[in-house]
């Protein structure tokens, strides 16, 4: 059996055991960063939340990331009660803590806070909100590349909830994933409302036809930052791209498939529905894009 993988596979590092967490303005041990079971983030997945990586004592696209998160709190009418400097501070606090430099991955989790009894209304939560930044030191480790499956499970309307949202309501993407799972790949493929290709469970999705860079219009995904760098270093170095509508007969049909994300960057894709893409095997327009985000990240933390 093929050893199952996902896009967010890390090297092993002991170091996590030991990591300090940021909860409610105090670093604690990983043993005691805890939250109340009437969390509204946990009752209920009542909250946002924004990944971020380390590179050489940088956090990447760290602008990008703080306007994404406060979008989203105030899409949601949730008041985090710090501003940008405060949030910046909380994370280079944190890293500082944990004598992290680079190959770190950050999560900042804000929920509507602990509830005063265990019901959906927002009124309930009257205790201010949760605030929680976890930080591991992780390198990621993709053995070969990934293989997807395509689910039923659709990335839905906005007036349903809105996927450009960075929610903490994620099973609509986890039951993707099982269902992946089940078929034999290691993540979901999912379509749009119109049955046009849109994104995995986790990731953004490009493919290469001809030499050209596909994404989906990213009207029913999450318009992740690292989909928006690939998309302008493409233009910006005379790579064909396009945000558009396309089919699983034009992706079937591609030389070439990758996934973006903060995580694992540029990650490869192998085969799809049991098709090989390509040579199965990163192409040569995947790997130039690589190149260049790796160039642009050793110019943003230089």
């Amino acid at each position: 059996m093929t050893e199952k993988m996902s896009t967010h596979q890390a090297e092993d590092d002991q170091r996590n055991e030991s990591i300090l967490i940021y909860v409610n303005g105090r670093i604690v041990p990983k043993a005691e960063a805890t939250v109340s079971v009437y969390d509204s983030g946990f009752m209920l997945g009542d909250g946002v939340w924004e990944g971020l990586r380390l590179y050489n004592g940088t956090w990447a696209f760290l602008d990008q990331h703080l306007d994404r998160l406060f979008e989203a709190t105030k899409a949601i009418d949730l008041d985090l009660g710090l501003d940008r400097a405060e949030v910046t501070a909380a994370l280079v606090a944190t890293q500082q803590a944990n004598g992290m430099t680079t190959d770190a991955h950050a999560r900042l989790m804000v929920t509507r806070g602990v509830k005063t009894r265990p019901f959906q209304h927002p009124s309930l939560s009257q205790q201010g909100p949760t605030f929680v930044i976890i930080m591991e030191h992780s390198t990621p480790k993709l053995p070969r590349p990934i293989r997807l499956a395509t689910v039923p499970h659709l990335r839905g309307l906005p007036m349903t909830q809105d996927p450009k949202l960075n929610s903490h309501s994620k099973l609509n993407c986890i039951l993707a994933c099982i269902a992946a799972e089940k078929a034999g790949a290691d993540e979901g493929l999912m379509l749009d409302v119109n049955g046009f290709v849109n994104t995995t469970n986790a990731c953004n999705f490009f493919i290469v036809r001809k030499g050209e860079v596909w994404t989906s219009t990213g009207d029913y995904c999450m318009n992740g930052i690292t989909r928006q760098k690939v998309i302008d270093l493409c233009r910006a170095n005379d790579i064909p791209v396009s945000e558009r509508n396309y089919s699983l007969v034009d992706t079937y049909g591609a030389e070439e498939a990758f996934l973006t994300g903060t995580f694992g960057a540029q990650t490869p894709v192998s085969e799809i529905d049991g098709r090989q893409i390509g040579t199965g095997t990163m192409g040569a327009v995947t790997q130039k894009i690589r190149s260049l985000y790796k160039a642009l990240i050793e110019q943003e933390a230089s």
